[in-house]
């Protein structure tokens, strides 16, 4: 396990030298005529310094949530902690930086090196993965405001079954998969585009987005955090180093003594009940391991299926970017040239651009999309085949535990255990 954690973190350092030595292609023109380019009358949305105060916030809050989750065992710190997160990062900060969409800085930076990443977006994006190593999603229970919102309206939740769960919990890597292939070919950031609560921080958007996170809200009533359980893609990274977490919350302050209480408490169905012994009997152990050695073996199977069924879409999903989405509007529809009002046309008609350059320029994006195809469907062939291989384990245990990879930390369960030493 320790062997493991340092790989990871080394995989985490190698990223911050990839992302920071990213160059911007593309300086200031110089002009030869003695134009002096003006100073521009916008400032800067946020200073350098003052972003610097949000990662500052960011890591504190952090801290404390993990030192309350952990170490305090205090559902009521973790509690006032999310409501500031909520009014600072959330209202003040209109949601901005995000932690969530750093996801998309960090791809971008990667694939193109005309990109430059901030280091505070890039802290953003690495310090709570780095505390979910060491505590657990510590992030989800106190310091993301996305999660604060939904957290705060938690009514009357209701208990999903299984089937229903597991299923569910495909989405969100469909979700990541598509956000780094739209990041990664420069066409959009997605998870920013369809972001449910920035129109609610905000106070201002489209208000087919506002409805949207107010249906979400509505919904969280009684499904909790349905957005950070269904869609979240940053949750899915969160959910793979807290399962590794040297540390994380524990039901319990000693030991179980089988009450149950903890089962009601939470909303998220996060907690793995004990595993009676009668059904780890030897025959259901080694059929189970059997299906379990088969379904690993079609994991490439899997795998290639994926690929080929994503990059066979790549013509459809390339559509999303704007220089092919403009090619085949000018091909199939050439008369729009003299449409005035189309800014996207005349700027292509002012930008000097032929129609061979945008086309070839068009196939280049096409080809990266399948290319791109081909990763996103073996990755989603590869957790779907882990996912069935995961209904043959029949793991031990004893006691009632919170399941590391979905349990948010946010200490309701420690509430209801009436042990207390």
């Amino acid at each position: 396990m320790k062997k493991l954690r340092k790989f990871i973190l080394f995989i985490t350092m190698a990223l911050v030298l990839v992302a920071v030595n990213a160059q911007q292609r593309f300086p200031k023109p110089e002009f030869e005529t003695g134009y002096e380019q003006p100073d521009t009358t916008t400032p800067e949305p946020r200073a350098a310094a003052l972003e610097y105060v949000d990662v500052f916030i960011l890591l504190a809050v952090l801290a404390l949530a993990s030192w309350f989750a952990v170490k305090k065992r205090s559902r009521r710190g973790i509690l006032w902690l999310s409501v500031f997160t909520l009014i600072y990062f959330g209202f003040y900060r209109n949601g901005c930086i995000c932690s969530i969409g750093s996801i998309q800085n960090v791809t971008l930076a990667l694939f193109d090196p005309a990109y430059k990443i901030s280091i505070t977006v890039l802290a953003f994006f690495l310090l709570p993965l780095i505390f979910a190593l060491f505590y657990g999603r510590t992030f989800c229970a106190a310091a993301c405001p996305l999660g604060a919102i939904q957290d705060l309206l938690v009514i009357q939740p209701i208990s999903v079954s299984s089937w229903v769960r597991k299923t569910l919990s495909f989405i969100p890597h469909v979700y990541l998969g598509l956000a780094v292939l739209f990041a990664a070919t420069g066409t959009d950031f997605i998870i920013c585009r369809y972001d449910p609560f920035v129109g609610i921080f905000r106070m201002d958007g489209p208000y087919t987005m506002i409805a949207l996170g107010i249906a979400f809200l509505v919904l969280g009533m009684f499904f909790a955090r349905p957005y950070c359980r269904v869609f979240c893609p940053y949750g899915v990274l969160l959910g793979w180093m807290s399962r590794f977490s040297r540390k994380h919350l524990t039901i319990t302050a000693s030991k179980c003594i089988q009450c149950k209480l903890c089962t009601t408490s939470c909303p998220f169905d996060a907690i793995d009940e004990p595993v009676d012994e009668k059904v780890r009997t030897e025959k259901t152990i080694q059929s189970n391991t059997k299906r379990y050695l088969i379904f690993g073996l079609l994991l490439p199977v899997w795998m290639l299926v994926g690929g080929f069924a994503v990059s066979s879409a790549h013509v459809l999903l390339s559509k999303a970017h704007p220089d092919v989405y403009l090619a085949e509007l000018l091909i199939t529809r050439p008369e729009l040239k003299a449409d005035v009002d189309n800014l996207d046309i005349q700027a292509f008609l002012e930008s000097g651009k032929s129609m061979d350059q945008l086309v070839e320029e068009a196939a280049l994006i096409r080809t990266k999309f399948k290319k791109g195809g081909w990763i996103l469907g073996a990755y989603l062939g590869l957790v779907l085949g882990i996912m069935i291989m995961n209904q043959f384990v029949l793991r031990r245990h004893e006691d009632y535990e919170p399941h590391k990879g979905d349990c948010f930390s946010c200490g309701r369960c420690m509430d209801y255990c009436p042990v207390v030493k």
